[in-house]
């Protein structure tokens, strides 16, 4: 496969026009464009078809017998697409996975359309939103942690300075305290989600520890 400056395309054959499509299941469960068997046809040859995505331009190489979904597996080194977020348009229409690219009349030099299905971008978007507020949640608790952890020796040099004898004022007591549980609150508010949930449940055990 290899990127094209060039779009071209050719006419592509009148063989499907008017012919109803037959399918059937392939034994892995795809459901296949049914292939009559032609003795006199001639043999597969390798055909280059043109993918056309928005301003880029792709060049395939691929059998004649090849399906569609074929081809959408060669694209998804080329334009980070997955198969199912592909849609292939092929003479104004969207082709299937399972129909042949020569019973569609595809020839070498066609040009096929590729477009990314609307429902696969909305479920990216949902998903880096999804990531971002879990990193956005793991950055927080991470905050909190650090804060817990200086306040946590604080408690222990009052509690060494208590066990050699020494008197600790109240007020400095009682401003640990406070400030352990604004640590708190701070905690709580973090929406818990994924890794997060697991690593805000572990701080807030650190704070209890240290209360």
């Amino acid at each position: 496969m290899r990127k094209t400056g060039s779009d071209g395309g050719s006419a592509a054959g009148e063989e499907e026009a008017g012919r109803e499509v037959e399918w059937e299941m392939r034994p892995g469960g795809m459901l296949v464009q049914k292939r009559r068997v032609d003795p006199g046809a001639a043999a597969a040859s390798e055909v280059r078809v043109r993918i056309s995505y928005g301003a880029a331009k792709y060049e395939v190489s691929v059998s004649s017998l090849a399906t569609f979904g074929e081809v959408k597996k060669l694209l998804t080194a080329e334009t980070g697409l997955q198969p199912g977020e592909q849609r292939l348009m092929y003479r104004g229409k969207e082709r299937r996975d399972g129909e042949y690219l020569d019973l569609c009349g595809v020839k070498n030099l066609s040009k096929v359309v590729l477009v990314q299905d609307p429902t696969s971008l909305e479920r990216r978007y949902v998903e880096m939103r999804r990531i971002a507020g879990i990193q956005s949640a793991q950055r927080a608790i991470s905050d909190v942690s650090f804060e817990v952890d200086k306040l946590a020796d604080q408690v222990t040099a009052i509690e060494k300075s208590i066990s050699n004898g020494n008197k600790v004022a109240e007020v400095q007591i009682t401003t640990l305290i406070e400030l352990l549980m604004r640590q708190a609150v701070k905690l709580d508010c973090i929406p818990m989600e994924g890794d997060a949930s697991s690593q805000k449940k572990s701080t807030g055990q650190e704070g209890a520890k240290v209360c």
